[in-house]
């Protein structure tokens, strides 16, 4: 029962970066690891960034949506 638990938290948890915009570092790498190996990882610092700057038009200062 709490193994069942634990998991719906995570899911939860998932869901609720996920509507707020805020990308999974960790599945990320385990995407990289099975479908790109010869490419080169990015860093949490980097893959954060790069996820800010493509959702919200990045490195002018400006937001590129209309809210």
């Amino acid at each position: 029962m709490l193994k069942e638990l634990a998991s719906l938290g995570q899911y939860l948890g998932q869901t609720a970066r996920l509507m707020v915009g805020v990308p999974s570092y960790s599945a990320y790498v385990e995407h990289q690891r099975n479908t790109h190996p010869d490419q080169p990882m990015m860093d949490y610092e980097t893959f954060f960034r790069e996820r800010q700057e493509a959702r919200y038009g990045g490195g002018n200062g400006r937001v590129a949506r209309c809210c």
